[in-house]
């Protein structure tokens, strides 16, 4: 362990407190340390130490990158078009570290991305098998009917295979339009747009406003933010399984 320092130093570092706070967690037996409850005196290289901190998560390699976008409208979730067209590479190349869109949102939908360098954490976030669930607000032709929220949430065949939302609720109605809001664990494409559309309510606007334990808040759009260490300890936790 050539990178390795003392682990009150490392807990530093990430922002958990002073030295001294550090030293009283790792006395306490608050922190676990590849696997082991750790103890003063213990070493760790940030950059590959798997640290929990009471049972969360904690990230000490500076060389990982977690962020949370507001994807504007017409942008493409790419690094890079073939057609010219606006994509990632525009908003994130004042991030030193080179950094991937976990999973996408098409040209015509707005809001959450998240943007990182950890493989593992992104494929887990994108797989189905963690059910990691994505909401979304829909502005939707028509009214709802009664029995739509159960329908929805029971499921229906679409030409790919079965779908359905894992929550559903109407925000408001005016105006020929309704406003509802929608949770889903899969991320096949236009799933929400497809989903809705045939049970006969065509998408105006949609926007998806949480990932998991993440929200989109008040990030404004085209905004990048970094997720702080309560945000990542929670992803993690969210995939543990």
């Amino acid at each position: 362990m050539s990178g390795a320092e003392r682990l009150q130093k490392v807990l530093a570092a990430s922002g958990i407190g002073s030295r001294r706070d550090c030293e009283n967690l790792i006395s306490e037996g608050r922190v676990m340390l590849n696997g082991e409850v750790a103890k003063l005196g213990d070493k760790a290289d940030p950059e590959t130490a798997e640290i929990y901190v009471d049972g969360e998560r904690l990230v000490t390699d500076t060389r990982l990158v977690y962020l949370a976008m507001n994807k504007p409208l017409g942008v493409m979730s790419t690094m890079s078009d073939e057609k010219g067209r606006i994509s990632l590479a525009e908003y994130v190349g004042r991030f030193a570290q080179r950094v991937y869109h976990v999973g996408r949102l098409d040209a015509e939908t707005e809001g959450l991305l998240l943007l990182t360098n950890d493989g593992d954490l992104a494929h887990k976030l994108t797989h189905p098998s963690f059910e990691v669930s994505k909401t979304y607000l829909a502005e939707v032709a028509g009214s709802i009917p009664q029995g739509f929220k159960k329908r929805i949430m029971t499921g229906i065949e679409l030409e790919d295979g079965f779908a359905k939302a894992d929550s559903f609720k109407v925000v408001t109605s005016a105006g020929g339009r309704t406003l509802v809001e929608l949770s889903l664990h899969e991320g096949r494409k236009h799933i929400v747009r497809r989903l809705l559309g045939e049970m006969g309510h065509e998408v105006f606007r949609l926007v998806r406003v949480s990932i998991g334990p993440i929200h989109l808040g008040d990030t404004k759009s085209g905004r990048i933010r970094k997720l702080g260490q309560p945000e990542i300890a929670a992803l993690f936790k969210a995939v543990e399984q």
